[in-house]
């Protein structure tokens, strides 16, 4: 399976349609350390001039200190039929689990980034946190608060350069099938 660099915006529409689907796979750390999450909200544009994939990750997550220790992270947009290891991947703990081998999930070494891709995600996006801010109750609705943050547990929002994307040849069909 060959991985060819492609511009930012090009599988943008699908890769937002997986997020709504299946949701996408996080990754942050390195090849000997990660862990990898799904993501159900995310963010992607134009900031500052530049591609930007803006995440939400609860401090309370596995995943967090990944990204706080090597400041970069890699989305992954899961092919169709990789459902069940989207929902798995945001059901368990990293912390308990080595959630690559039990779905047998390829890593990739980063290019410009330490974090990890993950081969058999047809599109990779690799990002370098060049900006977080945490979310406080004082800036959030009453019904936003209710509904997502009953216990207080307020995510960061971390907003990544996509430095690189890559893609399978064939990833169109991956994603559309």
């Amino acid at each position: 399976m060959v991985k060819v660099e492609v511009p930012p915006e090009t599988y943008i529409r699908e890769t937002v349609l997986m997020l709504k689907r299946c949701g996408l796979l996080l990754v942050s750390g390195t090849l000997k350390r990660a862990n990898v999450m799904t993501i159900g909200w995310g963010l992607t544009g134009l900031l500052w001039g530049k591609p930007f994939f803006i995440v939400a990750v609860r401090p309370s997550r596995y995943t967090y200190k990944f990204i706080e220790e090597v400041e970069d992270f890699t989305v992954n947009v899961p092919r169709v039929g990789m459902e069940d290891v989207a929902a798995y991947c945001g059901s368990v703990s990293g912390r308990t689990h080595d959630k690559f081998k039990e779905k047998g999930l390829t890593l990739l070494s980063g290019k410009l980034v330490n974090s990890p891709t993950i081969l058999e995600c047809p599109v990779n996006y690799e990002c370098k946190v060049v900006y977080k801010t945490n979310l406080t109750p004082n800036g959030l609705t009453g019904e936003v608060k209710s509904t997502w943050y009953p216990s207080g547990d307020y995510h960061t929002l971390y907003f990544g350069e996509i430095l690189a994307t890559y893609a399978d040849e064939d990833a169109e069909e991956k994603l559309t099938q």
